[in-house]
């Protein structure tokens, strides 16, 4: 996965550790205001949040389980 395509220009060359805790909005393609969005929803405030928010989480799973279904 080339990291480059989906974070905002200044946060490459970061590293992971870093970009785990870096805002949301360091995700190519969601805004401060979207940021504002997901504090005020979810309390997410960093990239970390959003990869652990637990509804994400459970549509990955329910996607995977579709997708292997017969």
């Amino acid at each position: 996965m080339d990291i480059s395509k989906v974070i905002d220009k200044e946060y490459q060359g970061k590293s992971f550790k870093e970009l785990a805790a870096a805002p949301v909005s360091a995700l190519r393609g969601l805004s401060e205001s979207d940021a504002k969005l997901l504090k005020e929803a979810f309390n997410v405030t960093s990239v970390r949040d959003l990869a652990e928010l637990k509804y994400g989480k459970w549509a990955c799973a329910i996607a995977t389980l579709a997708d292997d279904e017969a």
